[in-house]
């Protein structure tokens, strides 16, 4: 017998042994009936002074937990009819472990390198202020989720199996806790080591995986794929691409363009990425004194922040409690910032991007880029940011406080980000519309959380790559570029998906239509 019970725990208690015991009070079971207990979701409930733990679990009273499946049965796809698919992060990657899984060989070209020689190219940027184009925080294996964190919440789930893609995860050697967290995450420090077990599966099955291998051209010929050039040099002939290149690949969108592909302007965010001491995060939301802190049996507190204000919305975007802010252009004269954790969000800081809603309307002096307005405006905002802060990969800075009442800092707190800080007006270099919505917003978000607005937060800008400023548009029924047959545009470079989980599950899906064409 199977009996699910809710239950809350305080902290102390959030461990396998109370766990079971409360749960076996609430539902009225005796405790040596109890073979197994699976928990199906926790969160934590800090709206009340004590934070509680809230957790769904499942009692197997006199019967046992099946042993769980995580993997589905691969095939040898040796000999199967290849798919080309542009890019190695999660859209790609899960877009390959679903060929396998169909029957058809999947030919991954990924213009960056493998999750291990990445790291060389993270460390130049941070120390040396060196970007390379080709292998950064956002290009390389696995994406630019890789190494920023690994956030696996989504809010897509009408789009897909979200619980396949975390049993996929799981499988691959994510910790069992992201199929019940009600905010799963599997850190940058354990991230590399499940890229490389997905790669590996691809190629024992029969995959190819490219790297150092950069889509140039596409190929048509009477509105048909018929291949793609890589490397400005080499054809591969191919009858179905997968476009998931991501939101930062610029060159495929003016690749598009050139060629007169239909594509299509997007709205997106794009705002600056501030950080607290976590310390001061922690008391707001857990309702604990500053300097005893949150405790042991507590996370590192996170928020969820959103105001509309002057018909614009401002809200966080990708918070990482414990976290760091990272570098992330991926050109010289441009400067980007995101955010990531380590597993155990063991950081002193919290950040998270604060961004601003671009519409059309905003973008008038653009309006000669057409379909790319948006992207040559984050663009221009990323190399204003660039040149203010002294052309290298420190970052234009303010305190928080300052900010909002327009006052250059004369120094700052300890920071997170490597590379540097050079203190400015960020009213003097952000486009006055996204510093006003953000000025508005921060006070609000002052109102919101108690503590909130302090000097010792500080903004780094900009946060610019919330989304793709760009969509590949496709038909809905057969996920094709609706002028071209072959061509499918997946994932989040192509405004399909919103993070690691949602790209996923679009890659997956569109192997599935090529595979009901080609193998039924």
């Amino acid at each position: 017998m199977i009996k699910e019970v809710e239950i809350v725990v305080q902290p102390k208690k959030n461990n396998p042994t109370d766990i079971k015991k409360i749960a076996c009070s609430v539902a009225k079971v005796k405790h040596e009936l109890v073979n197994d207990v699976k928990i199906l979701k926790r969160s934590i409930d800090a709206r009340k002074k004590r934070p509680l733990y809230r957790i769904r679990v499942q009692l197997f009273i006199e019967e046992q937990l099946a042993t769980p499946q995580y993997l589905p049965s691969f095939k040898d796809v040796t000999k199967s009819e290849e798919v080309i698919i542009v890019g190695a992060g999660p859209a790609g990657l899960f877009a390959g472990l679903k060929a396998i899984e169909l029957g058809l060989k999947p030919v991954i070209i990924e213009r960056g390198k493998d999750v291990k020689e990445r790291r060389r190219d993270l460390a130049a940027i941070n120390k040396d202020h060196i970007v390379n184009p080709e292998s950064n925080y956002c290009f390389g294996e696995g994406g630019a989720g890789t190494y920023s964190d690994g956030k696996l919440y989504t809010r897509s789930k009408k789009r897909g199996d979200v619980k396949h893609v975390l049993n996929l995860m799981v499988g691959f050697g994510a910790d069992e806790n992201i199929l019940s967290d009600a905010h799963p995450h599997i850190g940058t420090n354990k991230l590399p080591q499940l890229i490389s077990e997905i790669r590996e599966t691809i190629t024992k099955h029969g995959g190819e995986i490219l790297f150092n291998t950069k889509l140039t051209d596409i190929i048509i010929e009477k509105d048909r794929v018929i291949g793609i050039q890589v490397n400005n040099d080499t054809r591969l002939k191919a009858n179905h691409v997968i476009l998931a290149t991501g939101h930062s690949a610029r060159d495929i969108f003016h690749l598009l363009h050139d060629k007169k592909v239909l594509i299509e302007f997007k709205p997106f965010a794009l705002g600056v990425r501030v950080e607290h001491p976590q310390n001061i995060v922690d008391s707001i939301q857990y309702h604990c004194d500053l300097t005893e802190g949150r405790g042991e049996f507590l996370p590192p507190a996170s928020y969820n922040l959103v105001a509309q204000t002057r018909d614009r919305g401002v809200f966080s975007f990708c918070m990482c409690p414990g976290g760091i802010v990272a570098p992330c252009a991926t050109n010289q004269e441009e400067v980007v910032t995101n955010g990531w954790s380590p597993s155990k969000r063991n950081n002193p800081y919290a950040n998270s991007g604060i961004v601003v809603e671009i519409k059309e309307e905003d973008l008038t002096a653009y309006e000669q880029y057409g379909p790319l307005k948006g992207l040559m405006f984050q663009a221009a905002v990323e190399k204003a940011c660039w040149e203010a802060a002294g052309k290298t990969q420190a970052v234009p800075a303010q305190r928080l406080e300052d900010f909002v009442n327009r006052k250059v800092s004369s120094d700052f707190p300890k920071t997170s980000y490597i590379p540097g800080l050079t203190s400015v007006n960020l009213f003097d270099v952000l486009p006055k519309f996204v510093s006003t919505a953000l000025r508005d917003g921060f006070i609000a978000f002052g109102k919101k959380m108690k503590g909130y607005m302090t000097n010792e937060a500080v903004i780094h800008a900009p946060e610019s790559r919330t989304s793709s400023p760009v969509r590949i548009p496709r038909d809905k029924n057969s996920m094709q570029h609706p002028e071209i047959i072959g061509l499918y545009p997946c994932g989040e470079g192509a405004g399909y998906a919103g993070g690691i989980v949602s790209a996923a599950i679009d890659g997956q899906k569109c192997i599935e239509k090529i595979a009901e064409k080609v193998l039924n």
